[in-house]
């Protein structure tokens, strides 16, 4: 639950954001992204659920339910929580959630989920596996939804030897690119990387102030 009758009265009027982890993670790994996020000014919490027991089945539930009657209130999902936030607000439309910044999420299917799949490593997506192995249509929802994708490729998509093209190591570059996104960039970490890097949390400031990520000259392109 949200503590929001002890909140100070200064607090709102800041914005308040909800953080999500992906699959085989928790809370805890959200910890830096949300401190980062909260010295920038904005009232975070962080929603854990059981990402293999559970899956989209009990995450987006449970999701809609913190969400309802709370004003309004920003998502930032790292991968299958990206997928997960979105899937909260295809099935309730009407949610006050202005934008939500997906951090590394497969939102078109996961390369690497449908080699684990057929590989006879189902069990370990447990019930998050359709979801990640099949993504999102188009996104058509009110909420402008941003991505910020990583470049580079540590990680088990590699090691399975599921992804072709630029990736993060678990999902890759085309992978992220969902239609109806209102802005996508390209930072040079790792799929894990993606929720400790202080970049990632600038330019996610940056958009959910603004709906776009702000030009942060932080990595000339290679």
């Amino acid at each position: 639950m949200v503590n929001t009758a002890g909140m100070h009265p200064h607090h709102a009027s800041r914005p308040r954001v909800l953080i999500l982890h992906g699959i085989w993670n928790t809370r805890s790994w959200l910890l830096p992204l949300a401190w980062r996020l909260r010295s920038q000014g904005f009232v975070v919490d962080t929603f854990g659920y059981p990402s293999v027991f559970g899956g989209p089945e009990v995450a987006v539930p449970q999701l809609l339910q913190r969400l309802q009657g709370r004003g309004p209130v920003s998502l930032v999902g790292h991968s299958l929580g990206g997928l997960v936030a979105l899937e909260a607000l295809r099935q309730s439309p009407q949610l006050e959630v202005p934008r939500v910044v997906c951090l590394g999420s497969p939102l078109r299917g996961s390369g690497t989920a449908r080699v684990m799949a057929e590989h006879g490593w189902a069990l370990a997506l447990g019930r998050s596996g359709g979801l990640l192995q099949h993504g999102l249509p188009e996104w058509q929802g009110q909420a402008e939804v941003g991505l910020i994708a990583g470049s580079v490729a540590h990680g088990l998509g590699a090691l399975v030897g599921a992804l072709e093209g630029d990736s993060d190591g678990t999902v890759g570059l085309a992978e992220t690119r969902l239609p109806g996104l209102a802005d996508h960039c390209v930072v040079p970490v790792s799929h894990s990387g993606l929720v400790l890097s202080p970049q990632v949390a600038r330019l996610t400031a940056g958009f959910l102030r603004q709906g776009r990520f702000p030009d942060l000259q932080a990595s000339p392109a290679s």
